[in-house]
């Protein structure tokens, strides 16, 4: 290790490069050529290389040379950026099919093996070039429900992730870093109790982070010690087919989805959702509290929360003739995640 490198702080003394530190640097950002050969000399080549990057997009000359000073200087002051900019920025000769982005959001899986599969082949090309990436998994349709196109039952949302997962670590096994993926899901959906519990099942589901969305609602019903319907959309022919009133409240429940197409719904955009079963509010709540503590997963995301505060709610939250506070966006709980990397 050269000792002479250093991470500096202003205003506080020179600490010296650790073993460890200089250890993931070499491993997973320092540039090196397909023989393995480093083509960062060091980790200030490193940072040569990607203040160097930064500032080309600058038209001018003297633009460019200017803020390579300015990169450089907040680099070597500790200012360091996400992984993939360290790792990739400056790097298109050497991998050019990778990417400076560090996090990015799936677009919304709608329930069709068709837009599943699709989306499975989108984020393995994502995770290839070394981005992370975030789903929500409850726009799909709980286990055991019945698919009327193939005419059986589906295995639910978390078997679909265990293919997501199983892509993520086929396609990061092939390079030095570890694939990132977030899968969120919805407090009120049917099989919320067996995602708060997947990971207590050795093996399964590592290449994810878990989050919950947690609903003012639902947080009210854990207040209130009241009971939780859990429920999932449904479709006009499911209505007739099955002769549901969508009126009785016993059986049905209005509302806001990511997903509205396909599914009954109101002119304010409020989705009819069949409710499969009733528990207490305070047993989910048990069970996120009862997993966080003994497995560290899941997470939760306080998700009408961050609609509330979101201030791209013009492009992200469903498309409404005025804002609307609590809409429910379609990616933001994963728009959170790229926020946390």
């Amino acid at each position: 290790m050269n000792v002479s490198l250093k991470a500096v702080v202003s205003g506080v003394a020179e600490i010296p490069l650790q073993d460890a530190s200089f250890d993931i640097w070499d491993k997973k950002y320092r540039l090196k050529a397909k023989n393995g050969d480093p083509v960062d000399a060091d980790i200030q080549g490193t940072f040569q290389r990607v203040a160097r990057a930064l500032a080309d997009v600058e038209i001018s000359e003297e633009n460019r040379e200017k803020w390579y000073q300015e990169f450089l200087w907040a680099l070597r002051k500790g200012v360091i950026p996400a992984g993939r900019i360290i790792s990739n920025a400056g790097a298109g000769s050497h991998k050019p099919a990778t990417s400076t982005i560090n996090c990015t959001v799936s677009g919304a899986i709608k329930d069709s093996m068709a837009d599943i599969l699709a989306k499975n082949v989108e984020a393995g090309l994502t995770l290839k070039a070394g981005c992370g990436i975030g789903y929500e998994f409850s726009t799909l349709r709980p286990k055991g429900a019945y698919v009327t196109g193939a005419g059986a039952y589906t295995s639910g949302p978390l078997s679909f992730m265990d293919i997501y997962d199983k892509m993520c670590f086929t396609v990061s096994s092939a390079g030095g870093r570890r694939g990132a993926q977030m899968a969120t899901f919805d407090v009120g959906h049917p099989d919320v109790l067996d995602f708060i519990r997947a990971k207590r099942e050795d093996g399964r589901l590592r290449q994810f982070n878990l989050s919950l969305l947690i609903t003012d609602e639902f947080i009210k019903a854990v207040k209130d010690k009241a009971d939780w319907p859990l429920a999932f959309p449904l479709t006009e022919r499911e209505v007739e087919e099955d002769g549901i009133d969508i009126n009785d409240s016993s059986k049905v429940i209005w509302r806001d989805e990511p997903i509205k197409e396909g599914y009954v719904h109101r002119e304010n955009g409020m989705v009819a959702c069949l409710i499969y079963k009733t528990v207490k509010a305070e047993r989910v709540w048990n069970a996120i509290m009862s997993s966080t503590y003994d497995f560290a997963e899941p997470g939760f995301i306080l998700i009408d929360k961050d609609n509330s505060m979101n201030n791209n709610w013009f492009c992200e939250i469903s498309a409404q003739p005025t804002p609307v506070v609590n809409s429910r966006c379609p990616n933001m709980a994963a728009v959170y995640w790229a926020r946390l990397i």
